[in-house]
């Protein structure tokens, strides 16, 4: 993935069981991504939404929209995420993606470089549409290849029990109240801790979600403005200082070298950590596993004396257009649909994530109030996740754990981490 990603800007910020189904009008007959004898055009849409969703509720977004639209028709290819992403890597080698696909924002570079999906610049362009209303757009070079259309995002959780034994009686707002509530959370008992950091280098998105979140919850930045990395910044050496005092202190739980996020999310679990960072899709599952547990979700806490917007960390189930697609404006048709305002709020409440139109408010009243609360949280700063976009994110994110492990072990210092991590990714972001 060698074409340079720009910054992701301000703007935003992861089947039925059956796996296919077709929503077709009755009127007209055409082949697969094809105009009919009626003139009616059938698109392809190849995703993993329908797998994650309750039975029968994406078909009725769908529906809706064959019916404002009858001479689109739209044929959903659904099919768990893994499947999903061997078949788009597929078809983008070969020039034979689906009219319409869902993308992980991890693919867009590679995609994008490869010529498979377009510029949708100049289809909103083309259409009068209004960008402002985006929540967020990932571009490479200044041009649009993905839309996030739902976003999932990673708070801050904290366990009140453990804060209130450990004598703490306000959730940390800074790093300086999170380094003072993770010590104290950790004198409580020697089997707990105060913070869990996921950094197995086989699933090195700990990276991500668990250590430049510091960063972005500060309005930093690991890029400069034209998408080069920046990594001996002031701002990033603060933040890995900050991860290193965490673990100098002896807060952080054990066996975080090789821990994945399943593990530290069953630690907060289990209550052996009182602090951790988090997706929103765990809220349910572990209300399950503990019921009793009484936790809650707040903004990341950022440098003590920072005033501005919080970056806060997401993952999102993303949207593009084949560039091979003979019908690209029908295609933006039924993306603008989806990220209109009462379509995106339909979906983002069935889904129980974020709306990409940032003027869409989903419904939270048969929702856990945790996801009320943690959408103020979302509106109140900006989702960030610089590695949307870059090419190949999970090596970078890799090697730069890597060079994380040698200062957390105390074989190199910061700034050698750093001077390091910067030249790798030199070579790896052109």
């Amino acid at each position: 993935m060698a074409v340079r990603a720009t910054r992701l800007k301000r703007v935003l910020g992861a089947v039925t069981a059956a796996a296919m189904v077709a929503v077709v009008a009755a009127c007209g007959s055409s082949d697969s991504g094809g105009t009919a004898s009626d003139g009616s055009v059938t698109l392809e849409f190849a995703q993993w939404w329908g797998a994650e969703l309750p039975a029968g509720e994406f078909d009725k977004i769908i529906s809706d929209f064959t019916a404002q639209n009858p001479n689109i028709k739209i044929k959903l290819l659904s099919a768990p995420y893994a499947s999903t992403k061997q078949q788009l890597i597929t078809g983008a080698a070969s020039k034979t993606l689906p009219d319409v696909v869902g993308l992980d924002g991890a693919w867009v570079n590679d995609f994008a470089k490869q010529g498979a999906i377009t510029d949708m610049s100049k289809l909103m362009t083309d259409a009068n549409y209004d960008a402002g209303q985006l929540a967020s757009q990932v571009q490479i070079k200044g041009k649009t290849y993905m839309i996030p259309v739902v976003n999932f995002v990673y708070p801050l959780f904290v366990n009140k029990d453990l804060l209130t034994k450990a004598g703490v009686a306000e959730v940390p707002t800074t790093r300086t109240q999170f380094l003072d509530a993770a010590k104290k959370i950790s004198a409580t008992g020697s089997d707990t801790k105060g913070w869990a950091l996921p950094l197995d280098t086989a699933v090195p998105n700990g990276v991500q979600n668990d250590v430049m979140s510091w960063l972005w919850a500060s309005g930093g930045s690991m890029l400069t403005d034209d998408g080069k990395p920046n990594l001996t910044s002031p701002q990033v050496k603060s933040t890995i200082d900050f991860v290193k005092s965490l673990n100098d202190a002896g807060v952080i739980a054990p066996g975080s070298l090789t821990m994945k996020e399943q593990d530290k999310v069953e630690k907060f679990t289990n209550g052996q950590v009182g602090m951790m960072i988090d997706s929103l899709a765990h809220i349910n599952l572990i209300k399950k596993n503990k019921p009793d547990l009484k936790f809650e979700v707040a903004a990341l806490p950022a440098v003590d004396g920072y005033t501005g917007k919080r970056g806060i960390p997401y993952a999102s189930w993303g949207i593009g257009i084949s560039n091979s697609t003979k019908h690209k404006a029908e295609a933006f048709k039924f993306v603008s649909y989806l990220l209109s305002q009462e379509a995106n709020a339909k979906l983002s409440t069935i889904a129980n994530g974020f709306p990409g139109n940032k003027n869409a408010q989903p419904d939270f009243s048969n929702s856990d109030p945790l996801f009320k609360t943690a959408f103020d949280i979302y509106q109140q700063g900006y989702p960030a996740n610089e590695f949307v976009g870059l090419p190949k994110a999970e090596d970078l994110m890799r090697s730069f754990d890597e060079q994380l492990q040698l200062v957390l072990t105390g074989k190199t210092t910061v700034d050698n981490a750093l001077a390091k991590s910067q030249e790798s990714w030199s070579s790896a972001i052109e």
